[in-house]
């Protein structure tokens, strides 16, 4: 197959064309080439879709599948007025932000509401758009793609990880001792392997799948999730569970920045936010690994940096320390 990723530089789609190349299809990547470096082995063709004529680079190729990541609609829209007509199959990232309701449990691509999407011409890269950007990017892609593939991932974890808030746990685990665990262990947790969501995409370019689906594992339990990447790890740390709004009393931010803890949100208005129920997705295909693994191989990547990189989601340990007596303290007395 002849395989076009419009970005292809930088993490999953990066990880789509080293994938595609390892199956031995002919794959291009198309992007500006300023965020990360070609998979070696496949051919790249500078680009700049902020531009009108910005894919002319491409010439008149003709490709069996598209894999677009954009996350504007107006560079979805020109990506699709000059290749839709010569393409078999289209895939497009989107993702879970697309979604107006983040507290209901249970919701599934087909039930869940959208919010409202941006102009479809849109360039604004502005994160407070990113998912009515994206909701614009999904009806775009339906109205004029051939063989529509739309996937909508969660948390994107794993080797290569630029953004991380997953690895907080893995390197916190490898330390032992005693871990500051958020909110309860019954809370739920989702998340998928880059490497299963690429493979999952090519898997659909090959069968020509069509439809909308989340890219996401099952919910799973707080507790199990930390669990898991003690196994993988092999260290078995001192959880201590430490209420959710104590947590913000003292500081502690959800989900990424500083003095945050990766993959916690605040409950119960975003309790829908980690616990879609993507059986659709697994009966399409998705496949998952167990988290054990991921979070070895996830250890031993960053292990492997030159210079590590700097996680933003992160709890300094003296905090932690501080966090914890001060619970310890609350609790017995």
């Amino acid at each position: 197959m002849k395989i076009l990723v419009l970005g292809g530089t930088v993490y999953l789609s990066r990880a789509v064309a080293a994938g595609a190349r390892d199956r031995g299809h002919h794959v291009t990547i198309a992007s500006r080439g300023v965020s990360g470096r070609p998979p070696e082995g496949v051919r790249f063709v500078r680009v700049d879709r902020d531009r009108p004529d910005g894919l002319e680079p491409l010439g008149d190729e003709i490709y069996d599948a598209v894999v677009d990541v954009a996350r504007v609609p107006g560079q979805v829209g020109p990506a699709l007025a000059a290749l839709a007509a010569r393409s078999g199959h289209w895939t497009f990232v989107s993702t879970c932000s697309v979604y107006a309701d983040h507290a209901t449990p249970g919701q599934t691509a087909e039930t869940a509401p959208l919010l409202d999407p941006t102009p479809v011409e849109s360039l604004d890269p502005d994160v407070g758009l990113y998912g009515p950007s994206k909701v614009a990017c999904e009806h775009l892609v339906l109205d004029q793609a051939p063989a529509p593939f739309i996937v909508r991932p969660g948390l994107v974890v794993g080797p290569d990880d630029p953004n991380d808030r997953f690895g907080y746990w893995p390197l916190r685990i490898a330390d032992g001792g005693e871990v500051l665990a958020p909110g309860t262990p019954e809370d739920m947790v989702q998340y998928v392997d880059v490497r299963d969501l690429a493979d999952w995409i090519l898997d659909a370019a090959e069968t020509r799948a069509t439809g909308v689906y989340d890219g996401i594992c099952p919910p799973i339990t707080r507790s199990r999730f930390l669990d898991e990447i003690a196994d993988g790890i092999g260290v078995r740390p001192e959880l201590t569970w430490v209420d959710q709004d104590f947590l913000t009393d003292h500081g502690v931010r959800p989900w990424a920045g500083p003095d945050s803890l990766g993959l916690w949100l605040p409950l119960p208005e975003y309790r829908g936010f980690l616990s879609h129920d993507p059986a659709a997705s697994v009966t399409a295909g998705l496949r998952i690994r167990p988290l054990a693994d991921t979070a070895r191989d996830w250890l031993t990547w960053y292990a492997s940096q030159p210079e590590p990189p700097a996680l933003l989601a992160d709890l300094p340990r003296p905090k932690e320390a501080e966090i914890l007596a001060a619970w310890h303290s609350t609790r017995f007395n």
